[in-house]
């Protein structure tokens, strides 16, 4: 896909554009004039979860994020929804009601969209965010030093198949769905106060994927075994009896190669290879500052961590220590 982006014509040169597709970012920025840029973002998917209103919470929640994951905050919303010919009206306004109110939490506002017609429901947000032109956060920008923070913790994935195969408890359900319904609105706003060189949000690649992209072959990083937030108890024991989905399966073939995991038990493995709905913003933040922010996201109760730190680049890109 890369290789496919790479080869398609860019349109006209823009000195204003900031980000574009050139890079592995989570959205566009582009260059209103010194003081502020838009950010423009896209994203939706099929649901993974029964409940229409829960769906939308989601969806909403996960498109919303990468507004915050590029240093911005979301001002206005529009839906991109796809639902079956015949779909109860009442479902599809439970989905739209559940995106609706999660715009609302973000302070953003929602102004219509476009829907059409298909046999798998689809719903999420195209999202407008501005910024600080001198403030836009890029996922590459690590520091040697810098400590690594992750604002929620890992394994919706493995929760999610365990529920798909109901073989979960129902706290296990509630957990997922808390974690993927937090907006990172309220990390982020704390995150913002100190020095961030990097900042990404965990989703579809996992933990291990996205951390690699932010190293961007220019360093390394330490990962701390006994760092990693889990969701609830039961995620290892989830995976030890191989509740992880074909999305870990991929993942695990992209990056495997650039991971030196050491004595790193196998369920810490797939955990890093999750895919996250909604997960999570990932920082590299100053060294000097990880404490006084950890202290601050503390008070979120999202088992927030310092999970690493960045290295000297070194024949692999992660180390699990």
């Amino acid at each position: 896909m890369e290789e496919v982006l790479k080869s398609l014509p860019k349109g006209v040169k823009d000195d204003n554009l900031i980000v574009g597709y050139e890079s592995k970012d989570d959205a566009a920025v582009y260059k209103i004039n010194e003081d502020v840029s838009i950010i423009e973002t896209l994203d939706f998917f099929p649901s993974m979860v029964e409940d229409p209103y829960l769906f939308g919470q989601i969806a909403a929640t996960n498109s919303l994020s990468d507004v915050w994951a590029m240093g911005g905050r979301p001002i206005m919303a529009l839906n991109i929804a796809a639902f079956p010919d015949g779909m109860k009206p009442e479902t599809i306004g439970e989905v739209l009601r559940g995106g609706a109110e999660k715009v609302i939490e973000a302070g953003c506002t929602l102004c219509g969209g476009h829907t059409i017609v298909d046999e798998i429901p689809k719903y999420g947000l195209s999202v407008t965010g501005i910024v600080d032109t001198k403030k836009v956060l890029t996922n590459n920008g690590v520091k040697v030093g810098d400590k690594i923070i992750i604002t929620k913790p890992l394994g919706v994935g493995i929760l999610l198949t365990a529920h798909q195969c109901k073989i979960d408890t129902k706290d296990d359900f509630d957990d997922a769905v808390k974690n993927m319904t937090t907006l990172n609105k309220y990390a982020a706003e704390i995150l913002f106060k100190y020095k961030l060189n990097a900042l990404t949000d965990v989703t579809g690649f996992g933990l291990f994927s996205h951390l690699n992209e932010m190293l961007d072959n220019i360093a390394s990083a330490k990962l701390y075994i006994d760092k990693l937030p889990t969701i609830n108890e039961n995620i290892k024991k989830y995976i030890e009896d191989d509740y992880y989905t074909g999305g870990a399966i991929r993942n695990e073939d992209a990056i495997k190669s650039e991971i030196e995991f050491g004595n790193c038990p196998e369920w810490i493995k797939q955990l890093g290879y999750d895919p996250q709905t909604s997960g999570g913003l990932l920082c590299s933040i100053d060294k000097n500052d990880a404490d006084k922010a950890m202290d601050e996201l503390k008070s979120l109760d999202l088992k927030c961590a310092v999970i690493g730190e960045i290295i000297e680049k070194k024949d692999k890109a992660i180390y699990l220590l």
